[in-house]
């Protein structure tokens, strides 16, 4: 036991918590640190109180949770930029369990979430993440830009018309007259403000400016359009701990295991994915493992204070680091001007038009989706093309973790295809053994080749002595050893031998484990000796 720790801390290194990390001190720095922070604290407030309608709880159960999520993944996370908090795709999975079971059950759900994606930091698993081909990038980016835009879509309806029928928000009734036209024009106000600021100066951030601008513009002319506290009151109280009041058995283990492994893989993979996202627009890398640990924490947290859990938010996180946030400060200011807005100023909080942030998240859409994904779309494989196309849609209409696992799949089988027409051979005679022939495999051997390189032989009419050279090829799995085993069995049954020849190392190692070689000179995988190797047969059992 003590030899696993040892080996399992010696795999884990020191995370960077440092506030600053390497953009260093200033007070432009600083300042811009801030302003962003405050920016994304505004455009978190209509978001968690929706996402909160949509899992069927309290808006200060989403509130909470984007404070708390935001403020630990902010100070322990492994990419400084990153926003966290209350998501819509944990929501949607929330929902059923809300409503069948209780809040109560959420939050020890949350709780068990936590623990999970802790032990995939500990263990590791976060960096499974660089397996994600670029197509599914590009898939998963596009999916939850349109995703973000049509979750926009319930602002546009009468305040308090919509409704949770257990399966998430529905119906409601749609602004109309002048109502609507005045939300369209403030909506397009803000996008023009936003697009306009940078060439005028970039002291304020744009989102910020845009806000602001059309807050005081509403309020100042009176203006009858919806605004945060039409979607519902925002004021309470610091969070209180709280012990999920569930029981503690096994049946309520079996309740909230299965919601705990979903939420858990598809907080972690959001995540992961906006991890990338992020360090991809500021050139620099996160940790994974970090990254999944603090999440897993932050939920563990949550839980115990009465939120709903959460995870990376592309859209806030897009706001953040276009708006100049680098630094671990902009997610903690972003996080205590949250908890602030609930605690002293959700009356001034409550005037902000629901257009100004629509407009802030609609240019977060057009920033997001990777339009050039349109334009690539004739020039790569169609393959490609496909996943792209394919992750997008399932994103929107079933959830994220579904989308990758799909787009990941598909990408894989697409590759093994690939690979398994790819095997060949030619022949020719040996140099070094007179009168034997030389099959020179080119393409990896595995599962998808393996019938293929079956078909490559010709027992009946070769000589007494085959040579199979893999100076081209690689052995690759259980497969393939059967493959070679069964044209051993071949040979062997017409009187012949089959020998191998330039094996690499791994191949080698594969083969020696599977008691498949009969070594009958000193070996040297590494090309310098062109050692040969005789076939034991019937290890696989035949068939």
């Amino acid at each position: 036991m003590r030899s696993a720790l040892a080996a399992l801390a010696k795999n884990i290194t020191p995370p960077n918590l440092s506030i600053m990390q390497d953009e260093g001190w200033s007070v432009a720095r600083v300042r811009t640190e801030l302003l962003s922070g405050l920016t994304v604290a505004l455009a978190l407030v209509p978001e968690a109180v929706a996402f909160a309608f949509v899992a069927g709880v309290h808006p200060l159960v989403g509130l909470y949770a984007a404070f708390l999520v935001g403020l630990i993944t902010a100070l322990i996370g492994g990419r400084p930029g990153m926003i966290s908090g209350a998501t819509g795709a944990l929501a949607v999975v929330m929902v059923a369990l809300v409503a069948e079971h209780g809040v109560e059950y959420l939050f020890a759900t949350v709780v068990l979430m936590g623990i999970l994606q802790v032990i995939a930091g500990v263990m590791q698993w976060g960096k499974f993440i660089r397996l994600v081909p670029h197509p599914v990038m590009l898939g998963f980016v596009n999916g939850l830009a349109i995703v973000i835009f049509l979750a926009q879509m319930t602002q546009f309806k009468v305040p308090g018309s919509v409704e949770n029928t257990g399966h998430g928000m529905s119906g409601g009734e749609w602004l109309a007259g002048p109502q609507l036209m005045t939300m369209l024009g403030l909506v397009a106000l803000t996008m023009a403000i936003i697009w306009v600021m940078p060439r005028i100066t970039k002291v304020i951030p744009a989102p910020l400016a845009g806000i602001g601008i059309v807050a005081v513009l509403v309020i100042a002319l009176g203006l009858d359009v919806p605004r945060v506290g039409d979607m519902a009151s925002i004021e309470g109280g610091l969070p209180l701990f709280h012990i999920p009041m569930v029981p503690l058995n096994w049946e309520t283990f079996q309740i909230i295991l299965p919601y705990a492994v979903i939420l858990a893989a598809i907080g972690l993979i959001e995540s992961l994915l906006t991890l990338n996202l992020v360090g991809e627009i500021t050139g620099k890398r996160g940790g994974a493992s970090q990254e999944c640990i603090a999440q897993g924490t932050a939920n563990v947290v949550t839980g115990f204070f009465g939120g709903m859990g959460g995870c990376a938010m592309i859209g806030q996180s897009m706001i953040n680091v276009k708006s100049g946030g680098r630094t671990r400060i902009a997610g903690v200011f972003a996080a205590l001007c949250l908890l602030l807005f609930i605690v002293a100023a959700s009356p001034l909080i409550e005037q902000i038009p629901l257009a100004a942030l629509v407009g802030v998240m609609f240019m977060v859409v057009i920033g997001t989706f990777a339009w050039n994904s349109l334009k690539i779309m004739r020039k790569v494989p169609l393959t490609d093309a496909f996943v792209i196309v394919l992750v997008t849609v399932v994103t929107v209409m079933t959830d994220l973790a579904i989308a990758v696992v799909v787009g990941v799949i598909v990408s894989a089988l697409a590759y093994a295809w690939g690979n398994a027409t790819r095997i060949t051979a030619t022949t020719r005679e040996s140099v070094t053994d007179k009168g034997a022939k030389v099959y020179e495999i080119q393409g990896p051997l595995f599962f998808g080749s393996s019938d293929g390189f079956v078909e490559l032989f010709d027992v009946q009419n070769d000589p007494e002595s085959v040579i199979v050279d893999f100076a081209k090829s690689r052995v690759a799995d259980q497969s393939a050893l059967q493959a070679i085993e069964a044209m051993a069995g071949k040979y062997e049954a017409a009187g012949k031998k089959l020998t191998l020849r330039h094996l690499s190392r791994d191949c080698h190692q594969l083969l020696t484990r599977a008691g498949h070689l009969v070594i009958d000179s000193d070996d040297d995988p590494d090309y310098q000796v062109a050692a040969d190797y005789s076939v034991r047969t019937g290890i696989l059992g035949g068939h």
